[in-house]
C-alpha cells in the first residue's frame, strides 16, 4: 500500500483529512493502516501478506476519513476483480478511487430453484403458475458486525413495472449462510378455457419471455436507516422455455441503479503494488523427478550445473528465485549443504576480500531469505522490546543541526541518540547464544570459505559473516521493523528518522571497517560516532561473530526467556469455570509464547487465565451454527475443557489456528477427533451425542511440521519452481545452446550467452535436459487436469455459480484449445 493522493478536501475550515486504508477479501476487512493525520496526500508505505483462506470475487481497498464523533466516513475505494489481479502483478500502479454505495457493494451468492407449470383450477380453466423456491445462500457480507438476512422474490413485467406485491421469507438471525428452502407461487398468465391446446398460447409465450423474477436480499436492521441491501438477482423467465424447471446458484449482483453516471475523477487515487500467485499443486509423486533433482543440488560437482543454480541464472530476479528454493530446502533439511555450496564457488570467484558477498547474487539472496524464515523469533526477542520502547516514547534524537527543531538540544538529542545505540548493540552483541542453530551452521561454512581463499586477510572471517548479520539482518529489521513484524505499522516520520540514525550507526559498529568516520558522508554522524571509537565495541563484535560462527559452539540449551509468538484482541466465551457464572461473550487481549496462551482484559494486564502450551490438546474451527458467528475456533484443554474464541475475521482466524497448532504440535497426549460444533441444550450440535465427553466425531486435522518456525509444504514449494522453469522456459533452451557452443567450440563467447555462468558445460547440459523432460511432464499432467476439470464442471454449480466471470474466461479460454464444448 504505497499512497494516496489529490483526495477530496474535509467541508470544515481545516479542509485536512484523517485518513487510513484497509485491504478486504470482498466486504470482509482483513488489514488496516495506520492513521496518517492532516493530509489530502497521505503515505503509508505498509506491506500486507496474507494467505488467501477462502473464494473471493474482488481484492477491494477502502481510504476511511476518521471520524472522532461519528462512525468513520468512507471516501472511495479502489475495487479489483480477481481475473484482473494478473494485469496488475508486481508492479507500482495508480488506481482512480471510485464512489462507494451501499447498492454496489454486494458479496455472496443464492441457491433457487425455478419452476413453471400448468395449473387447472376448479372451474377447468388452464392458468400458469412459477414456483420460486429460495434454498439457501452463502458468503453474504456482515453488515456493522451483524447479518440477519431475508430475501423478497417480485415478479416484474416487460418494461420492469411489477407484476405482484414482494413475498417475503422468515428473517434468519446472526448468519450470513442463510437456509430459507421456502417456496413462492406467482400467476404468470391469464387463466384461459380448458379446452385449448396445452402450454402457451403465442400471446402467452410473449408476455412470459418478457416477464423477470426478481430476488432481493436484505439485512434486517434494528437502525432507523431501515434495512440494507445485500444484493440482488434478475431472471427473464426467457429460459424456461427448454425445460419447465432449472435450478442452479447464482452470484449476486450490485442494483441496477439505471446506469447513474458519476464522475470518477474527483476522489483522488491510490497507489497499490500487488502480488497474486494461485498454484495449483498435486500430490508429492508428481514432483519426485524435478524435486529430486533439486534437492541434488548440494552434491553437484561444479554447483553452478545444478538444477537450484540453474534457476537463479533463468530468473529475472533473484529474489524469485531464492525464496521457493530456501524453503524447499529448509523443508527437507538440505538448506545448510546448499548455501555452503553456492557461497563457496561466489568466494572463488570473488577477486577482492572487500567485496565479499556484497552484490545481489543467489547466495546473498538465500541466505537473507534463510535469516527472514529462521530469525523471525530471534529478532522478536532481541529487538522487539526496545523497538517498542521507541515508538512509544517519541525521544527527539535528531542530530542534524540543519534539522533541529525549535527549542530541541543537540547535545541531549546526541545522548538520546547514544543511549538508543549502546543498549541495541548490547543487546544484539549479548544474543550470539539465542542465534537459530541453521544461521549458525551457515555462518561457520561461510566463514571457513571466506577464511580459506584470502588468507593473508584475518579480518575476513569477519566480514564474510557480519555482512549478512549486521547490514542484511539486524539494520534492516532497526530500520524498517514493520517489514520483520517487531511493529505493525511503518513507523511515523519523527521515529523513522531515530530508526534510521540508530540503524547507521549498528551497520557501522558490525562493519568493523578500518577508518570508521570516513564511512559517513555526513559530517555530523561522523562526530557522533567518535563515542564509538573505543576498542571494546570491536572486540565485542568480535566476540559475538566468533560465538554465532564457531563449530560446535555451544550445547544448544532451550532458550529459558519466552518468545513472544502472537498477540492480538478477540473475543472469547466464558469457559463456564464458575459453577453458576453466565457463559456470555467479552472481548479480551490474548498473548501467545511458546510457554503458554493466556488472555487479560487488555493489554500490559495480569493474565485472567494461562493454558501451558502442553495442555492444548487440540485447535479446531468452530461450525459458524454453534453461535451464529463467523471466524470461531476453539482450543481444546484436558478433562474436555474447551475455549471458544472468535478472530477479527478470516485471515487471523486461520494465523491463529496454524500458529497455536504449530506451537502444540509436539503435545503427548494430542487428541485425534474433535466436535467441530458446540455442546449446547445437552447435545452436540453435530453428531447429536447427550453426554458432554462423548469423543469427538470428526478426525482433528494437523500434519504440520512440529517446528515452529517454519510451516513449509514441500509439494507447493516444487509447484512454485515449476511454474518459473515454465516461465522462463526460453532461457533454458539458449542456455543449453550456450552449453553445446562451449563444450564444441571453446573458443570466445558469444555475446548473447555470456549472461549465464557456465563451468562444466557437459555437467550443465545433463541437469537443463533432466529439468526441462520434469517440466514438460508436469506441463502435460496440468493440461490433462484442467481437460478432465473442464469436462466434469458445471457452470451454475456452488463451486462456480452463474455470474462467475473467472470461470467464463476459463470456458473461453478452454474452448480456444479444445473441442469440448459445454
Amino acid at each position: 500500500l504505497g499512497e494516496a493522493k489529490n483526495l477530496p478536501t474535509y467541508p470544515g475550515p481545516n479542509k485536512m483529512r484523517d485518513c487510513y486504508c484497509t485491504v478486504n477479501l470482498d466486504q470482509e476487512e482483513v488489514f488496516r493502516t495506520k492513521i496518517v493525520e492532516k493530509s489530502l496526500c497521505p503515505f503509508y508505505g505498509e506491506d500486507f501478506y496474507c494467505e488467501i483462506p477462502r473464494t473471493f470475487r474482488h481484492l477491494s481497498f477502502y481510504i476511511f476519513d476518521r471520524d472522532v464523533f461519528r462512525r468513520d466516513s468512507i471516501i472511495g475505494k479502489v475495487a479489483i476483480q480477481k481475473e484482473d489481479l494478473q494485469k496488475y502483478h508486481n508492479r507500482d500502479t495508480w488506481f482512480q478511487l471510485q464512489h462507494v454505495d451501499a447498492d454496489s457493494e454486494v458479496q455472496g451468492k443464492v441457491h433457487l430453484e425455478l419452476r413453471l407449470s400448468e395449473v387447472i383450477t376448479d372451474t377447468g380453466v388452464v392458468c400458469h403458475k412459477l414456483a420460486t423456491r429460495v434454498l439457501e445462500c452463502q458468503g453474504l457480507p456482515i453488515v456493522n458486525g451483524q447479518c440477519d438476512p431475508y430475501a423478497t422474490v417480485t415478479l416484474a413485467g416487460p418494461s420492469r413495472q411489477v407484476l405482484s406485491e414482494a413475498k417475503k421469507t422468515k428473517v434468519k438471525k446472526k448468519t450470513n449462510n442463510p437456509h430459507f428452502d421456502e417456496v413462492f407461487y406467482f400467476e404468470v398468465t391469464r387463466p384461459s378455457s380448458y379446452n385449448k391446446k396445452s402450454h402457451f398460447d403465442i400471446e402467452d409465450v410473449d408476455e412470459v419471455d418478457k416477464m423477470e423474477i426478481r430476488v432481493d436480499l436484505w439485512n434486517a436492521s434494528n437502525l432507523k436507516f431501515g434495512d440494507e441491501f445485500l444484493g440482488e438477482l434478475r431472471l427473464p423467465l426467457k429460459f424456461l422455455r427448454q425445460s419447465s424447471s432449472y435450478e442452479a446458484w447464482y452470484f449476486l449482483q450490485p442494483r441496477d441503479n439505471g446506469n447513474k453516471s458519476l464522475k470518477p475523477d474527483d476522489l483522488g487515487s491510490l497507489r497499490l503494488n500487488v502480488v497474486y500467485t494461485e498454484d495449483h499443486v498435486f500430490s508429492s509423486d508428481y514432483y519426485s523427478p524435478l524435486r529430486d533433482v533439486l534437492l541434488k543440488s548440494a552434491d553437484v560437482e561444479p554447483v553452478s550445473a545444478s538444477a537450484a543454480h540453474i534457476l537463479g541464472e533463468v530468473c529475472r530476479e533473484k529474489q524469485e528465485a531464492a525464496i521457493p528454493l530456501v524453503r524447499l530446502f529448509l523443508h527437507y533439511g538440505r538448506i545448510v549443504p546448499f548455501i555452503s555450496a553456492i557461497a563457496n564457488a561466489e568466494v572463488k570467484r570473488t577477486q577482492d576480500p572487500n567485496t565479499i558477498f556484497r552484490g545481489n547474487s543467489l547466495t546473498s539472496k538465500c541466505i537473507d531469505e534463510t535469516m527472514k524464515l529462521a530469525g523471525m523469533h530471534y529478532l522478536q526477542v532481541t529487538l522487539k522490546p526496545i523497538i517498542d520502547e521507541i515508538c512509544q516514547v517519541h525521544k527527539p534524537c535528531e542530530i542534524d543541526p540543519v534539522k533541529l527543531k525549535d527549542g530541541e538540544n543537540l547535545e541531549n538529542n546526541r545522548e538520546n541518540l547514544r543511549q538508543y545505540v549502546d543498549r541495541i548493540f548490547t543487546v544484539i552483541t549479548k544474543s550470539g547464544v539465542s542465534c537459530p542453530t541453521v544461521m549458525c551452521d551457515i555462518f561457520f561454512s561461510l566463514r571457513e570459505s571466506a577464511a580459506k581463499r584470502f588468507q593473508g586477510d584475518l579480518d575476513v572471517r569477519y566480514t564474510a559473516v557480519s555482512s549478512f548479520i549486521f547490514l542484511r539482518f539486524f539494520a534492516p529489521a532497526i530500520l524498517s521493523p514493520n517489514l520483520f513484524q517487531l511493529t505493525p505499522h511503518h513507523p511515523d516520520p519523527q521515529t523513522s528518522r531515530t530508526l534510521t540514525l540508530i540503524s547507521k550507526t549498528i551497520q557501522t559498529l558490525g562493519s568493523l571497517s578500518k577508518s570508521k568516520s570516513a564511512n559517513f558522508k555526513e559530517s555530523y554522524m561522523a562526530t557522533f560516532y567518535d563515542y564509538f571509537n573505543e576498542q571494546k565495541y570491536a572486540d565485542a563484535v568480535k566476540n559475538f561473530l566468533d560465538l554465532i560462527s564457531s563449530s560446535g559452539r555451544r550445547d544448544h540449551k532451550s532458550i529459558e526467556q519466552p518468545i513472544l509468538l502472537k498477540e492480538g484482541f478477540m473475543i472469547k466465551r466464558a469457559q463456564g469455570r464458575k459453577r453458576f457464572g453466565m457463559k456470555n461473550f467479552k472481548k479480551r487481549w490474548f498473548r501467545l509464547t511458546n510457554h503458554e496462551f493466556t488472555y487479560q482484559k487488555s493489554k500490559g494486564d495480569h493474565p485472567l487465565c494461562s493454558i501451558p502450551i502442553e495442555n492444548i490438546l487440540a485447535v479446531e474451527r468452530l461450525e459458524e451454527e454453534s453461535f451464529k458467528m463467523k471466524n470461531m475456533f476453539q482450543v481444546i484443554q484436558p478433562e474436555r475443557r474447551v475455549l471458544y474464541i472468535q478472530a477479527n475475521n478470516c485471515v487471523e482466524a486461520k494465523d491463529w489456528i496454524d500458529i497455536l497448532t504449530k506451537v502444540s504440535q509436539c503435545n503427548k497426549k494430542r487428541l485425534t477427533v474433535y466436535h467441530p460444533s458446540a455442546y449446547l441444550n445437552g447435545h452436540w450440535l453435530c453428531c447429536k451425542a447427550t453426554a458432554d465427553n462423548t469423543p469427538g466425531c470428526t478426525p482433528c486435522t494437523g500434519g504440520l511440521p512440529a517446528n515452529i518456525q517454519l510451516d513449509i509444504d514441500g509439494d507447493r514449494e516444487t509447484e512454485r519452481i515449476y511454474s518459473l522453469f515454465n516461465l522462463y522456459m526460453p532461457k533454458l533452451e539458449k542456455m543449453q545452446e550456450a552449453c553445446g557452443s562451449k563444450s564444441v567450440y571453446d573458443g570466445p563467447e558469444e555475446e548473447e550467452y555470456s549472461t549465464f555462468i557456465i563451468d562444466d558445460p557437459k555437467e550443465t547440459y545433463k541437469t537443463l535436459r533432466l529439468i526441462i523432460e520434469g517440466v514438460g511432464t508436469l506441463e502435460q499432467e496440468h493440461a490433462q487436469y484442467k481437460r478432465d476439470k473442464f469436462k466434469k464442471t458445471k457452470y451454475g454449480s456452488q463451486e462456480h455459480p452463474i455470474g462467475d466471470k473467472s470461470f467464463q474466461t476459463y470456458i473461453r479460454q478452454q474452448s480456444e484449445i479444445s473441442a469440448h464444448s459445454i
